[in-house]
């Protein structure tokens, strides 16, 4: 009994670690209650390049003086047009207005009114019909109007606003067509303004422009705007099929300085549309209806740089990376996949020919230069992902030709790194490949994560801050990195241990990993937390040999859901707006509005799943593995009948990214990074283990009385050993020589 407790204890130990790293972070400070008026200015398609000290002063100066972020302008329709913007806006929920499909511009914005005037409106009746046909299948359950209902009146001035601010029933309280020439009695009468600034559109002098212009409206609001008020800027949708990121100026009522944050990015200096409600009702103090309302409050976090001109300078390079970043981002993950799926192929002739009998009569052997060749090409392949993130140290998304320049710093950092270690000695043993690059990769995705995950944000094999979906902690295929690095590494670590302490070296760092990717400090991603924990509980329970059992697995799901349930209980008693994703879900779950959280998830998947070139990587992996690898011919059995730890990982690795992904929404992609870096080193492992299958390993004499343990080189016609009952001494001598041999 006591030489089975040691996985299962640690397991345990994997269990409570990874609670304790689940644990939300405090909530960011708010500002409440501080405005006795809020006014939401804002222009369509206004981006951080458009303001600057000569053409915009009025923004300039207001952003000096507030606090001033990047917004993502996410509705339920991409691209988001004018329409979908200000609807988005109004309703603080994911919103669509645009029926058809754009192509190159957005249409102009056309509203229909009826009735307009200083006294009130109402939206037309076809307008009216058309926003409710649009949302009311959406999975969103987005209720147009509802900040507008929050409020017992509120102004609107310019048609977007007035698709912002129209109550559910379509009636617009107090509606000016236009800004008037002097708005103070206008911005007093009610707690609640909407201004529309115009559109700032097209390129050079026009865009230009339009930017004085918006600008020159703004300058009537500021100078009649009411004592202690809260004036947002936001650049409230895209123009075109380019998405991008906008403004987002908020200055007054505790937005003084500083960057913006909520709670919904994590991420300081970066704000979503479905924010400025809550912003809006919190500065108010009203109360907020959070079934409806996605987002959170916008808080100013530090960080902000000595002079505007710096801070607005790097707002303008982060949307700059945010707009190149989803074309190479495609290009790279289609010419990974491609490759990587040639490259097995080429080796399946390799490993037929790689095994080297001792007998008189053999196959010719593959010329070295060959297997030297794909050696070195199967190491570079692993790298890729990893190159791909560091690449993200040089600024390649500045340069005229930023593709080109991606692919020429990844490709360098692939030659150095590849050089560096088939150049050291360390990799000749037959484990140093799989280990030290799996460590490796591990290394470089845990060092960004601790230092702020500032490659991932924007970067190629990253997520973008204009899609809106994630903007802190660890990306998709950086997780699957991550995990099967860590995994795989701490299997070849476990290797090198007696058998009874394997499953505590794989225990202790994969619940090092659950801390780092579960930490709201660090990785943020409790999905992926939890789904790592039951790939780490499997690999321990495998480290020390022997297959997945019945008891083997129900360890495994029992700690895996005890994790989720203990972080499930710790976050829903904290309140709404603090919780985390798990929360949050059974908080949906709670309130009937579960559809929210599940629908995204189920139509991400089959989209991802069946658009993205790492499900084909994917498939390909699992057909080399099952019709190749796992062949007599393949190697892969003998690498783990050698190695059982190192089989414990890679087990554990599939078992985590295969539930992480799903989970997240993202499909395949999560096992597709993993299987990026971790199956070449398995093709490259087992085809060293093939070429020594048929060498002579030291023969084991065992003395008849028992008294010693003998090793001496054995020969093609080796003496009979004598028939004798080996003490427990001596087979525990047989394995140790069997395993020297291996190694």
């Amino acid at each position: 009994m006591s030489g089975r407790m040691p996985p299962y204890l640690i397991a345990l130990f994997a269990v409570v670690a990874s609670i304790v790293g689940l644990v939300p972070a405090p909530a960011t400070a708010v500002p409440a209650r501080t405005a006795d008026y809020v006014i939401v200015t804002g222009a369509a398609g206004l981006r951080w390049d458009d303001v600057n000290a000569t053409d915009t002063p009025t923004m300039w100066k207001l952003a000096g003086s507030g606090s001033i972020g990047a917004l993502s302008v996410r509705s339920a329709r991409r691209p988001t047009c004018p329409g979908d913007g200000w609807l988005t806006l109004g309703a603080g929920n994911y919103a669509a207005r645009t029926a058809d499909r754009t192509e190159g511009e957005c249409p102009p914005l056309s509203v229909g009114i009826d009735h307009p005037g200083p006294g009130g409106a109402f939206l037309s009746a076809a307008e009216k019909k058309r926003i409710e046909s649009l949302n009311k299948d959406l999975p969103w359950s987005a209720q147009p109007g509802a900040l507008a209902e929050s409020v017992r009146c509120t102004t609107t001035m310019g048609p977007g606003a007035a698709l912002a601010a129209a109550r559910p029933f379509g009636r617009i309280d107090r509606y000016n067509d236009r800004i008037p020439d002097d708005p103070k009695e206008a911005l007093a009468g009610c707690v609640l303004s909407v201004v529309d600034l115009g559109t700032v559109a097209g390129e050079g002098s026009a865009r230009k422009e339009a930017a004085r212009a918006a600008d020159a409206q703004l300058a009537r609001i500021v100078a009649a705007r009411p004592q202690r008020s809260l004036l947002v800027l936001a650049g409230v949708s895209d123009t075109s099929v380019d998405a991008r990121l906008h403004v987002a100026v908020a200055e007054g009522g505790g937005y003084n300085g500083g960057l913006l944050t909520s709670t919904s990015t994590g991420r300081p200096g970066y704000l979503q549309l479905t924010d400025i409600a809550p912003t809006a009702l919190a500065a108010l103090g009203r109360s907020m209806p959070s079934k409806l309302f996605p987002g959170s409050p916008a808080a100013v976090a530090g960080g902000r740089h000595a002079t505007l001109a710096t801070a607005v300078e790097r707002l303008v390079d982060a949307d700059q990376e945010a707009r190149v970043q989803r074309p190479v981002a495609a290009r790279f993950i289609t010419v990974l996949a491609v490759c990587q799926l040639l490259l097995f192929v080429a080796a399946i002739p390799l490993l037929r020919r790689a095994r080297r009998p001792a007998g008189p009569v053999a196959p010719v052997p593959n010329p070295p230069w060959f297997e030297r060749g794909v050696e070195v090409l199967l190491v570079a392949a692993s790298l890729a992902v990893p190159a791909a993130l560091v690449a993200g140290v040089v600024p390649w998304w500045r340069t005229p030709v930023p593709g080109l320049v991606f692919a020429a710093v990844t490709v360098a950092a692939i030659v150095v790194a590849t050089a560096m270690i088939t150049l050291s000695r360390f990799v000749r043993r037959v484990l140093g490949p799989l280990g030290g690059i799996a460590a490796l990769a591990a290394a470089v995705v845990a060092t960004d994560v601790l230092t702020g995950s500032r490659l991932q944000l924007n970067g190629v094999v990253g997520y973008s801050a204009v899609t809106g979906g994630q903007y802190t902690g660890l990306a998709t295929l950086a997780l699957g990195v991550f995990a099967a690095g860590v995994l795989v590494a701490a299997g070849c670590l476990a290797q090198h241990v007696t058998r009874q302490w394997r499953p505590v070296v794989v225990a202790v760092l994969g619940g090092v990993a659950v801390v780092l990717v579960g930490s709201p400090y660090l990785g943020t991603d409790a999905v992926g937390a939890v789904a790592l924990a039951a790939g780490v509980c499997v690999a321990a329970a495998m480290a020390g040999g022997g297959w997945l059992t019945f008891p083997r697995v129900a360890w495994a799901l029992m700690a895996g859901i005890a994790v989720t349930i203990a972080f499930a209980v710790l976050d829903m008693t904290r309140p709404v707006g603090q919780r985390g994703s798990v929360g949050r879900f059974l908080g949906h779950l709670g309130d009937g509005t579960s559809r929210l959280v599940l629908y995204p998830i189920e139509s991400d998947n089959v989209v991802v799943t069946v658009t993205s070139p790492l499900t084909l990587l994917v498939v390909g992996a699992a057909v080399m593995v099952y019709f190749a690898l796992l062949r007599p011919w393949g190697g892969l059995k003998r690498l783990f009948g050698l190695f059982p730890a190192v089989r414990a990982g890679l087990t554990g690795t599939a078992v985590a990214t295969l539930i992480a992904g799903p989970l997240k929404g993202v499909g395949f992609n999560t096992a597709g990074g993993a299987a990026a870096t971790v199956l070449p080193l398995a093709v490259l492992a087992a085809l060293r283990v093939l070429r020594h299958a048929d060498e002579r390993t030291p023969a084991v004499t065992v003395d008849p009385t028992g008294s010693a343990v003998t090793a001496t080189p054995a020969v093609p016609s080796a003496a009979p050993v004598p028939s004798a009952a080996p003490d427990a001494a001596a087979v525990a001598a047989v394995a140790a020589a069997q395993d020297t041999a291996a190694s």
